[in-house]
């Protein structure tokens, strides 16, 4: 099943947690059902120091699954995705609202 939300989309976080944060997509494994949400279930991560990082205690953001998640429309409002064929081409768009999200 194609992954409905994308790298870059402005979701909620449904359950869990970080019940109710908000945040952006900055990647997804469709295979796993999972995506990275930037600032949503973070973790401590013990690194060692290297030449590129000095290492210590970081925050890494952790896979959250997908349906834990749902996409904000432009009114700020939780939303489910579907997908439609306007002409020739396949589009995402919000249920509540009917708009299409990428054109």
């Amino acid at each position: 099943m194609a992954a409905k939300l994308k790298k870059g989309d402005k979701v909620i976080v449904l359950a869990g947690k970080d019940k109710g944060k908000e945040g952006t997509i900055l990647s997804v494994n469709p295979k796993a059902g999972k995506a990275v949400v930037d600032g949503v279930n973070v973790a401590i991560r013990h690194t060692k120091q290297s030449q590129t990082s000095q290492g210590g205690r970081i925050p890494t953001a952790l896979p959250i699954d997908l349906s834990n998640l749902a996409y904000l429309d432009k009114n700020g409002k939780p939303t489910r995705v579907g997908f439609k064929t306007e002409g020739d081409k396949k589009v995402r768009f919000a249920k509540t609202t009917g708009d299409v999200i990428d054109a």
